[in-house]
């Protein structure tokens, strides 16, 4: 892999993000010195599949689609470094990536659009703002969004979630049928791949790296997808272990139950942060 395709925020004090250009992935990112996303070890970074773990991009469709591969274009195409890093006055670290319509994405989503994605490291946070430009005179487009954040576990087993309780959610591992969640915290001990809808903007995770907490907080990011493929679906995947389910959970903010609508010369934005308590 060559150097100049992956960016390092560096913060001092063993806290660093680094981001592969390819989908603007998110591969690491380590407070004190503690790696906090999951990434498979059979993860591929040929430039061409998603990689398996950290925080891909998913963008402009969540799932599988008709025009394109699963979950879109955004997590297998080459980003732009739009600002390299720079330490701010605070002594925190932000970096901008960008991506804008090309032959490839047209040729599966014909629209024009422009992407930014800012990301800023802090001492126990990491921070992601996002805007979505449709610079068309005419036409609106419509499109899904999603960071398919991967987090570090010990064992999913003894992970709670909360902020989960009351939501409606479209159960993926019973053939996309509706339920309410009723409990409290939600934990995993199967297959789970789950959409929750209208979710609060904050979510904490318990048991994660070192029995710490996490924090994730979210704006303009209606649903939280929670997934872990557990025994039979890892095995059913080339790029991730056997044995790896234990050790990862996904927790994803995004914008997928209903589409965004963006009218000509409008823009989107949402954000999300990060924070290791």
């Amino acid at each position: 892999m060559a150097a100049t395709s992956v960016v390092v925020l560096d913060r001092g004090n063993n806290t660093t993000c680094t981001i592969n250009l390819h989908g603007a992935t998110v591969v690491s990112w380590r407070v004190n010195n503690q790696e906090q996303l999951f990434v498979s070890k059979q993860a591929v970074f040929d430039g061409k599949k998603p990689i398996r773990g950290g925080i891909p991009f998913v963008f402009p469709q969540f799932g599988p689609w008709t025009f394109g591969p699963q979950h879109g274009f955004a997590r297998i195409i080459r980003w732009n470094l739009e600002k390299a890093p720079e330490r701010l006055a605070s002594g925190d670290v932000e970096a901008i990536f960008s991506l804008m319509d090309t032959d490839f994405t047209r040729s599966m989503w014909n629209y024009s659009f422009r992407l930014t994605y800012r990301l800023i490291l802090r001492e126990k946070e990491l921070h992601f703002n996002i805007a979505i430009y449709n610079p068309s005179k005419d036409l609106t487009f419509s499109f899904n969004m999603l960071l398919h954040t991967y987090f570090k576990v010990p064992d999913v087993r003894r992970c709670q979630i909360t902020g989960l309780h009351g939501s409606t959610f479209v159960d993926k591992t019973r053939e996309g049928a509706m339920y309410q969640e009723g409990r409290d915290v939600v934990t995993i001990c199967e297959w789970t791949d789950r959409i929750y809808q209208n979710t609060p903007q904050e979510h904490i995770i318990t048991n994660v790296v070192s029995g710490r907490k996490m924090r994730i907080q979210k704006y303009n990011f209606p649903d939280t997808v929670v997934w872990n493929p557990w025994i039979d679906k890892a095995k059913e995947m080339s790029d991730f272990g056997d044995d790896e389910y234990p050790n990862m959970i996904c927790i994803e903010a995004g914008h997928v139950s209903s589409p965004v609508i963006l009218l000509p010369g409008t823009a989107f934005e949402a954000s999300q942060i990060l924070q290791v308590m």
